[in-house]
């Protein structure tokens, strides 16, 4: 068996490798619990993605455990490489400073003859060829593993044997291991400079050329908005540590991803559909998501990963990218459940007919659901192998449980969404109620997390999109932090801040307890922090008028074309009110004329599935806005977002969507008196350096609080204006002495004194 020498090497390592891995740590600036983790050479990251030999798998990590690393990640069934004839998906394979890059080949050493030997070893050398030929292939596209004409990293390949065979191959063209052995054989591989570590892992998950910077050809300035973003496109390369999980690992069965708004929830499962599919091209493969315009962001990413593992184009077949509803003449996911079952396919005039604004959807879901759980075979047809679904968060119980019980067994079923982004005031529906109870009242489905397997709960911290002080507005008016009538809604477990990037800087977490957040340092990327500042990043401006507010707009986007030297797609324009959105528009669009700029209002004057337009601004109401982004964002008649009563977490979600579409800087405008209680909240905001203080609620004043602020029906609404002039007509009848408050029944007296010494 063929291995390097050992000649001195040890001794010559171990200075070696003390002197890369300080210059590591200054690198990457890891903490001292880091630290202390990194001396005893455990510091690795797992990404599980189809697993080819469970047992050898297992024997390989850990054995690997032993291995001094550092900064090393081992991915299991990735990358996928493409060579001439098929794509070649690895084993494993493992990057580190110590060993550079280790691909671990176990497909052909999964049974070892007892004779005939050497066509086995013949077979094991052609895989190891096959295999160096084409990860080299794909690192020496990338400039940054280069020095000059040659690759700057080694590429190790070892076949990792379950026994030790009874004779050697000739030669020693090819490195071998067994079971027991792995740690000696590893740590005679050359190692890497630790500059290479990020480019290396770069283009093994091949990110970088998926999201590919603008040119920005008319940049002349650095130190301009468009010199600026284009030094920020250029951060934007790798996935980190829960991306890579959440895009490649694929368990065995449903598989949750929570992020904020803007932590690469959409690439993710772009990635992962597209990864699923080169591995299983038989599957049928569905993704589906609300907003419509994300049709061509999924299609573009999806393509660009085909093409950069396999050279092809995705057969779309078998990989479709669905609206969750759908059409008549572009069918969903909804219409292929229903055409499936043999029932009759709802559109949206029916549903407008029979439903309310916010239960279209839902309504004709529910429909379906009951209609099958009246036949004798109650059970919903199997349609899809995997189905990934976007912006979970805008859909109710029954599409989710539709879509769930039409996934074949495993069910490899995906969910991605963030809560605060609802804008239906939807809750993502527990996991009892979106997979049902067994006898016990149990949920039938529990999500676990089992370390050396893929994790089917992942939640992504880190908010690659906002700026950290876009995204602490954001919040704080999304929550209503410090809002003069207390808090809209929070998560029912505060510690899911900490999930979410942020950190607890006084006070604690029990109920009735004052506590304070602020974003961890490292859940916001660094460049934010050096590229912008806090002032230019966000402001609120309030308006006397509607023509001041859209004058005032027209003005700043001309300058932001003319004198800033942003591109007319960098631009988004965003407009609150769902049903007003488009007529609101109007004021700014003549603005827009009248200075020479061309605009367009989203899914108005366009397509349905098209929002950037060259050429011309984008005009978006909230919810096609949802699933876009842009560097520049201006948020007009946020006022809107404002309501003493009633409907408050619906409003509130929506600022908070809408400020979260800014990848630099947000222009927050509002017009009027309501414009003020927001205006208050954000100086405030400011004033406390971008911390979020606020009293933990206790599980009833959640409840309180939801039933408070949720939305209205027309109904309740009516009632609640009708019972309001009543009581003001009576106030009025006292004030003026023609009624006294000896003329109230003495028994409604009663029961105003207890509600109001309640309150």
């Amino acid at each position: 068996m063929a291995v390097p020498s050992k000649t001195d090497f040890c001794r010559r390592r171990q200075g070696w490798i003390k002197e890369q891995k300080s210059i590591f740590l200054n690198d990457c600036g890891l903490k001292s619990r880091e630290l202390f983790r990194l001396d005893r050479g455990v510091v690795m990251d797992h990404v599980i993605g189809t697993n080819v030999n469970a047992a050898a798998v297992a024997h390989l990590m850990n054995e690997l455990n032993d291995v001094q690393l550092t900064g090393a990640t081992l991915y299991v069934g990735y990358p996928i490489l493409s060579t001439a004839d098929s794509a070649l998906s690895l084993d494993a394979v493992l990057t580190s400073v110590e060993h550079g890059v280790v691909v671990f080949d176990l497909t052909t050493a999964r049974e070892i003859p007892k004779n005939g030997l050497d066509g086995f070893w013949s077979a094991v050398e052609d895989r190891q060829s096959e295999i160096e030929l084409a990860l080299k292939a794909r690192l020496i596209r990338h400039k940054d593993l280069t020095v000059k004409r040659e690759l700057a990293v080694r590429v190790h390949i070892i076949t990792y044997l379950p026994n030790t065979p009874h004779s050697e191959p000739i030669g020693d063209s090819l490195t071998l291991a067994t079971q027991g052995n792995l740690k000696d054989v590893i740590e005679r591989l050359d190692g890497i400079k630790p500059e290479f570590i990020k480019p290396l892992n770069a283009s093994i998950q091949q990110i970088i050329n998926l999201k590919p910077p603008k040119k920005r050809m008319g940049v002349t300035r650095s130190n301009s908005k468009g010199g600026i973003l284009k030094a920020i496109e250029r951060e934007i390369a790798n996935l980190d540590r829960w991306q890579k999980k959440a895009a490649i690992e694929s368990p065995e069965g449903p598989q949750r991803i929570r992020g904020l708004a803007g932590s690469g929830k959409t690439v993710v499962l772009a990635l992962k559909a597209a990864y699923l599919h080169v591995q299983h091209p038989e599957w049928e493969i569905v993704v589906t998501f609300q907003t419509r315009s994300l049709y061509h962001q999924f299609r573009d990413l999806i393509r660009r990963f085909m093409f950069e593992h396999v050279g092809d184009e995705p057969n779309w077949e078998k990989l479709r990218i669905l609206h969750a509803w759908g059409s008549h003449s572009s069918p969903g996911t909804y219409h292929l459940i229903a055409n499936a079952n043999n029932l009759v396919s709802r559109d949206v005039n029916y549903a407008k007919r029979r439903y309310s604004f916010d239960e279209v959807f839902e309504g004709v879901c529910r429909e379906a659901r009951e209609e099958i759980a009246q036949r004798d075979d109650k059970s919903v047809k199997k349609l899809f192998d995997a189905l990934l679904i976007d912006e979970a968060q805008d859909f109710g119980p029954n599409f989710l449980r539709l879509a769930f019980e039409s996934t074949k067994s495993p069910k490899r079923f995906v969910w991605a969404y963030d809560e605060l982004q609802s804008l239906k005031e939807t809750a993502v529906p527990s996991l009892a109620r979106l997979f049902g109870k067994d006898k016990d009242g149990e949920s039938l489905v529990k999500l676990r997390n089992i370390d050396g397997q893929a994790q089917q709960d992942i939640i992504l911290p880190v908010c690659y999109r906002n700026t950290l002080w876009a995204l602490t507005l954001a919040h704080a008016l999304g929550f209503g932090v410090y809002r003069k009538d207390g808090l809209v809604q929070m998560f029912d477990d505060p510690a899911l801040w900490n999930d979410i990037g942020y950190e607890l800087v006084d006070g604690d977490l029990t109920p009735g307890s004052i506590a304070t957040f602020q974003r961890r340092q490292d859940a916001s990327p660094q460049f934010f922090s050096q590229l912008l500042s806090p002032q230019d990043a966000v402001q609120l401006y309030e308006f006397s008028t509607d023509t001041d507010q859209a004058k005032w707009v027209a003005d700043q986007i001309k300058m932001n074309l003319e004198q800033e030297e942003l591109e007319h797609s960098d631009i988004l324009v965003i407009f609150p009110d769902p049903i007003t959105a488009a007529s609101d528009a109007g004021l700014l669009v003549a603005e827009l004329r009248s200075r020479g700029i061309q605009s367009h209002i989203t899914g108005v004057t366009r397509g349905a599935n098209e929002f950037y337009v060259p050429g011309s601004i984008a005009i978006s109401g909230i919810y096609r806005a949802k699933g876009n982004e842009a560097p520049m964002v201006y948020v007009m008649n946020a006022e809107y977002c404002e309501s003493s009563w009633g409907g408050s977490i619906r409003r509130r979600s929506i600022l908070f969507t809408a400020i979260t579409r800014s990848r630099a800087w947000v222009r927050v405008c509002g017009v009027g008196e309501n414009m003020k209680p927001i205006a208050d909240e954000w100086r405030q905001v400011i004033a406390n350096k971008f911390r979020l203080t606020f009293k933990v609620p206790s599980p009833e004043e959640l409840k309180k609080m939801r039933k408070i602020n949720r939305d209205r029906t027309e109904d309740e609404l009516q009632r609640i204006n009708n019972s309001n002039k009543s009581l003001n007509e009576m106030i009025e009848l006292i004030e003026r002495d023609e009624m006294t408050l000896d003329d109230i029944p003495i028994g409604l007296r009663e029961k105003l004194k207890k509600l109001l010494g309640r309150n």
